[in-house]
């Protein structure tokens, strides 16, 4: 009988240590929209679930929507530099000035759709963009679908349509390229834009047909404007960033886990999952009655040529500061032309 208990007793005592031993790691997960919205619940809570069965449960990811934690969606970045919470999902834009190097992927007309888009965003990443997110874990680097105009009224139907319209926009350089088009750009974050559209601080907004849904975008405006052609007029960049101290102070099989689920498969699903969500957004304003416009190639052309002087500012801009500014945009004309093709 002392033997068996014995034996009971290590039982016991081995059951304890793989219990302690299943959530050994816990991180938070912090980021700016509501859980139901796309790329939370098609993407972040699949890739956090994911991560946790591929770690047998050492790794508990908790995501924590709509800024739950605290702060504003310009502050995420902060947080997982200063360890306030793990892992952030965020645009580096909502911080100008910060990720300068970042902001070739948001010129005008430089994006195809999300997946290939973000790919080739990921492949920029790693070749340009590595020093300038050295404070952090980069586990996913992407780009939305093609960025529309949202306008209330008969909305945008040709380039002279911009003038003097409060359009939001989400960063420095698109808030440049709604200037140059003519129109009065208002920055704030995404999750802004429906009190500010109904309270007719913005007469309209730039984003992809993916977030109106969650944002009831269609319900605020008549008119949604898009282009010909295989360019879009704009896109967003987004990181999922882990706090570089945290990550590093995993153990090896660990970061293994984390690194099977980061890279250029992680975010070209996250693109994917960004293009999936345009047309049932889409849907919504056709249900709606709203007018979707699509301007034709020629005057697609006219924007084309008038968006021109956005890039060759920045490139000079960048260039001042030492930045080689000119590879930096071919090299990413260069990628989204190669994903483009696959």
């Amino acid at each position: 009988m002392k033997i068996i208990g014995i034996v009971a007793a290590l039982v016991m005592a081995v059951s304890g240590i793989t219990s302690a031993s299943a959530q050994e790691i816990e991180l938070k997960l912090h980021h700016f929209l509501p859980a139901p919205a796309t790329v939370p619940s098609q993407f972040l809570e699949p890739w956090a679930r994911k991560v946790e069965k591929d770690s047998r449960g050492r790794i508990k990811i908790d995501l924590f929507p709509s800024m739950q934690l605290g702060g504003s969606p310009p502050a995420l970045i902060d947080q997982a530099r200063e360890g306030v919470v793990d892992i952030v999902w965020t645009l580096p834009g909502y911080t100008p000035g910060r990720f300068p190097k970042t902001e070739v992927f948001e010129l005008p007309f430089m994006p195809t759709n999300g997946e290939q888009s973000s790919k080739a965003f990921w492949e920029y990443y790693e070749k340009h963009l590595v020093d300038e997110y050295s404070d952090f874990k980069i586990l996913a680097a992407w780009v939305h679908g093609p960025g529309l105009l949202h306008v209330k009224g008969d909305g945008v139907r040709k380039l002279e349509d911009m003038k003097g319209l409060k359009l939001r926009g989400p960063t420095r350089i698109i808030n440049q390229l709604l200037s140059t088009l003519g129109a009065v750009p208002i920055g704030m974050p995404v999750p802004a834009v429906p009190e500010a559209l109904s309270k007719g601080v913005i007469d309209g907004t730039v984003i992809p047909w993916e977030v109106t849904k969650t944002l009831r975008v269609a319900e605020l405006v008549n008119t949604h404007t898009q282009f010909s052609g295989d360019r879009a007029l704009y896109t967003a960049t987004f990181v999922l960033a882990m706090n570089r101290a945290r990550y590093d102070a995993l153990p090896d099989d660990l970061k293994a886990v984390i690194d099977a689920n980061s890279g250029l498969a992680a975010s070209g699903e996250a693109g994917r999952v960004m293009d999936a969500g345009d047309a049932p957004a889409r849907k919504v304003a056709e249900d709606r009655k709203n007018d979707i416009v699509t301007l034709d190639e020629a005057e697609t052309a006219r924007w084309r040529e008038a968006a021109k002087s956005v890039e060759a500012a920045w490139i000079a801009e960048m260039t001042a500061k030492g930045i080689d500014a000119a590879t930096l945009v071919q090299d990413a004309k260069d990628l989204v032309a190669k994903h483009s093709a696959e």
